[in-house]
């Protein structure tokens, strides 16, 4: 009796029959796919079932790239910050300087307005720096003995009277502010034509007139200007306006104080007057002419 050994291995069909039925089997699919779409269904069953594993499988490089994105994106924001708020800075220094620019531009229109109702001629002087003396009210222009500055002179802005000439350099003069202790300028109320000397005291923001008797007819808002009368001023120039009446019958004159007009302390441009006063001289102070001695004869 013969034995025949199992078989382990099952072969199948040649290789080549099994190239051939897939090749019939993949040229079957192709023409049923191309010409009747009989497989668009089952493509996107499967596309739905393999969906999750493609997102999975390109899920790490979507990481790695989203990580390095987002380190690239906060480099490029915090040098774009930077970047923006130095350019806000240059732009916040021109805007000031701008808007300096544009605030004596103003200023300087208004002294050129002022220029045509000032009964004087003028010059235009800008303001250096203050005294170095803490205790007066002093300020130092560009214009000195070269410009045919003069001490006396009266300084004005486009409202009032700033000050007086009081020390002539030859590129540089002094002046005393009106709210200088040791400064007085006559002054007459315009409400009701008054006049009185109105000093300084030392305080930007405060003058005083001073002398004045306990019945003067001065009032809170009464508004102040140069009498003309002391020969320096030119008459009808803003100069204060009452602030605060004072009256004690214990005292003999009334406590009057003012604020100035004009920017005593806040003036960039200013204007010196160059005016004379053409009043005739006080009598008994004209000069007499020289009598000519006769010889006796011998």
């Amino acid at each position: 009796m013969e034995h025949t050994p199992p078989q382990f291995f099952n072969r199948g069909p040649a290789p080549v029959v099994r190239l051939l039925l897939c090749v019939l089997v993949s040229i079957a699919l192709l023409i049923s796919d191309t010409r009747y779409q009989y497989l668009d269904a089952i493509r996107q069953v499967v596309a739905v079932i393999v969906y999750p594993f493609q997102r999975l499988a390109a899920a790490p490089g979507a990481i790695a790239g989203r990580i390095g994105e987002f380190f690239v994106t906060q480099s490029a924001l915090r040098g774009e910050n930077t970047r923006l708020a130095e350019q806000n800075l240059r732009n916040a220094a021109t805007l000031q300087k701008y808007d300096a620019l544009r605030a004596e531009n103003a200023q300087l229109r208004e002294l050129l307005a002022l220029r045509q109702r000032v009964p004087a001629n003028t010059l235009a002087a800008e303001v250096l720096y203050n005294s170095r003396d803490r205790f007066s009210r002093k300020i130092v222009i560009d214009k000195g003995q070269q410009h045919d500055v003069r001490a006396g002179q009266p300084v004005i802005d486009q409202i009032g009277v700033i000050g007086q000439v009081t020390r002539v350099y030859p590129w540089l003069a002094e002046i005393t502010l009106i709210t200088d202790k040791d400064h007085a300028i006559s002054v007459q109320n315009l409400r009701n034509g008054l006049r009185a000397v109105v000093g300084g005291t030392s305080n930007d923001g405060r003058l005083e007139l001073k002398f004045v008797p306990l019945n003067a007819d001065f009032q809170n808002g009464d508004r102040l200007v140069t009498s003309g009368i002391d020969g320096v001023y030119p008459p009808g120039l803003p100069v204060a306006e009452v602030s605060n009446v004072e009256r004690d019958a214990a005292f003999l004159f009334a406590r009057i104080s003012c604020k100035p007009l004009a920017g005593v302390t806040s003036n960039s441009q200013v204007l010196i007057a160059d005016w004379e006063n053409k009043s005739p001289p006080l009598p008994g102070t004209e000069e007499k002419p020289e009598r000519s001695k006769k010889k006796r004869g011998g």
